[in-house]
């Protein structure tokens, strides 16, 4: 789903709100949560999930084209733990597709 196709959901299953109020608020929260993450803080949602900052240390790769030694410098990735709820729906949604 993209963020258009988000807007256009929420848009349909909330009729009295305008696209466009709907697009700011989606905007905004984005916003925050990625203002959240740059600082360093953690984000959780309750039944949705947890994302966090974890530092990856510098470390020696290997270019797999050419196999020279490359130095990878040290950076932060987002880490994304799913909530109960969603493990759940998502499980439960799994079961129904491979039984069709």
């Amino acid at each position: 789903m993209t963020k258009s196709e988000l807007i256009a959901a929420i848009s349909n299953k909330q009729p009295h709100l305008l696209q466009t109020d709907v697009e700011l608020a989606i905007n905004n929260i984005l916003d925050v949560l990625t203002t959240t993450l740059a600082n360093g803080e953690r984000i959780e949602i309750p039944g949705f999930g947890g994302f966090s900052m974890v530092r990856r240390d510098p470390r020696t790769g290997r270019n797999p084209k050419t196999g020279e030694m490359v130095s990878i410098p040290q950076r932060a990735a987002l880490n994304f733990k799913p909530g109960l709820d969603l493990r759940q729906k998502v499980d439960a949604s799994r079961l129904t597709t491979t039984m069709r």
